[in-house]
């Protein structure tokens, strides 16, 4: 319990100083624009020590679910382009992703299961989730309208393991972060947030999400068919 306390004490005092430092001022889309010259010129000087710093910058963002991730991916793609953009987001929320999946299996699971444990239809929704847990994350991952760190939490509950985890995070954020470092070649033109995903985009996802649930449908429907 005292390492539990210890940690939870450490994690809200990191999100403390972030936001007392100012962290939040500098992840908006005007705070990057304003200084791309700057990124990109410490880029052309100090090209490793700068991927190491985007990569450890976005883990830390991503790891404690402070905002501001999608501005990060639009300069990571910036910076370093498209292609190895693409290949920095990709590993850099993986790990920060599997850090919260850590953290909230270590710190809430205890407490969530003994809160839901009573409760029948969230038993069912848990037990569902778990003889399908790669499919779901994997709909859950590519459906924009989830948020990145309410996954990242949720699947916490679940008994997925943390290597399927991981590697469904990374098949399931490959569209959208290669949309983020793509159109971060253009970050001078963005005007807002609005401008990143279209309707067409959108329902490209969900239908991507929908298909990785076709397996899971096909064994509803065969369990169905044998019951009858």
């Amino acid at each position: 319990m005292t390492k539990k306390l210890l940690l939870v004490t450490l994690l809200i005092s990191l999100v403390v100083a972030f936001f007392a430092l100012g962290g939040d001022q500098y992840l908006n889309l005007t705070a990057i624009q304003q200084n791309k010259e700057f990124l990109a010129d410490y880029v052309e000087q100090q090209f490793w020590l700068s991927i190491v710093l985007a990569m450890a910058i976005y883990i830390f963002v991503v790891s404690l679910s402070l905002p501001g991730a999608s501005f990060l991916s639009l300069a990571v793609g910036f910076v370093f382009g498209r292609w190895l953009g693409w290949s920095l987001l990709l590993i850099s929320a993986t790990i920060g992703a599997t850090i919260v999946f850590w953290l909230a299996r270590y710190l809430l699971t205890s407490w969530a299961k003994s809160k839901l444990t009573n409760v029948t239809v969230a038993q069912k929704i848990i037990d569902e989730v778990d003889q399908n847990s790669l499919n779901y994350l994997l709909f859950l991952r590519l459906v924009p309208l989830f948020p990145f760190w309410l996954v990242n939490l949720s699947m916490a509950f679940t008994k997925i393991d943390t290597k399927r985890y991981a590697l469904g995070t990374f098949i399931g954020i490959m569209p959208g972060s290669f949309v983020f470092a793509n159109l971060g070649q253009s970050l001078a033109t963005i005007e807002n947030m609005s401008q990143i995903f279209s309707l067409e985009l959108l329902l490209a996802f969900a239908l991507l999400g929908l298909l990785m649930l076709l397996p899971v449908f096909v064994k509803h429907f065969k369990s169905d068919d044998s019951i009858t």
